[in-house]
């Protein structure tokens, strides 16, 4: 009964067209919306109505939240969506969004706690996926990364990788995924890369991929993610294999809409 509700809702928010602010703001805001093709675009506008509506959005630290920022966050998340089966990130309920860099304070130990490792410092942060709960972005980060994807750091596409990774309930790097075909090669490629990424940044080299990436397996996929993305034709040329089955997961080959419209 309750899906029912939620299909019936949505159909109710896609009879209403999609506002020409909206998309104008897209145009301005977001690069990778201008090199869709004109059904992706189509796709893309629909799943941004109904997220927009379904999630609850708040502003933090003074924060006035407006349609630009509703709408450049949204844009650049259900992007992720497009080749998809989805239900709109139904692990996200609300988004939280900061004017600018967001200090998180050091946890504190309970008061009968044994301490067995070092408590960590308050960390500045861009971005964070809560796993059981919101997600909270930056907005001057991420309008930045969504105008200048030749920055290749993009937040909202970094924490909804990480969204898309907790959907089977742990954030280890491999999302749902199709088979055990598909499975076991995503294992074989990432772990691959994963590695290689680590050996390279524990002896200071430089690397393609962002060495935050080495950090775990859940960041691997979340740095791979914006490179996907943001430099898909670099990381496609690097590493060609971590490339493919990026595009067999997402079901989008923005390497190839790259090229075809810097040929228009």
């Amino acid at each position: 009964m309750f899906r029912w509700f939620r299909e019936r809702r949505r159909t109710e928010v896609l009879k209403h067209p999609f506002p020409s602010e909206w998309e104008k703001i897209m145009y301005a805001n977001v690069a990778h919306y201008r090199v869709l093709d004109n059904a992706e675009r189509e796709m893309l506008r629909e799943t941004v109505q109904v997220f927009i509506t379904e999630k609850q959005w708040e502003g933090c630290g003074g924060l006035d939240l407006t349609d630009e920022i509703r709408v450049t966050i949204a844009a650049q998340a259900c992007l992720l969506l497009l080749g998809l089966p989805h239900d709109y990130y139904r692990n996200v309920e609300s988004i939280l969004v900061y004017p600018s860099t967001v200090v998180i304070p050091a946890r504190q130990p309970g008061v009968f706690e044994v301490i067995t490792s070092p408590v960590g410092a308050s960390v500045p942060i861009l971005g964070q996926a809560l796993a059981q709960g919101p997600v909270i972005l930056v907005w001057d980060a991420v309008l930045h990364g969504a105008r200048h994807p030749e920055h290749k750091h993009n937040v909202v596409y970094h924490e909804f990788a990480h969204k898309l990774d907790m959907l089977d309930g742990t954030a280890d790097g491999t999302p749902p995924l199709f088979d055990h075909e598909q499975l076991a090669e995503w294992v074989t490629v990432c772990s691959h890369e994963f590695l290689r990424l680590r050996r390279l940044t524990e002896k200071g080299q430089e690397t393609f991929l962002d060495s935050y990436g080495a950090k775990n397996e859940a960041e691997f996929f979340a740095v791979a993610t914006e490179e996907f993305f943001d430099r898909p034709r670099a990381l496609q040329e690097h590493a060609p294999d971590l490339y493919r089955v990026l595009s067999t997961y997402y079901r989008q080959d923005p390497a190839q809409r790259s090229s075809a419209r810097c040929k228009e």
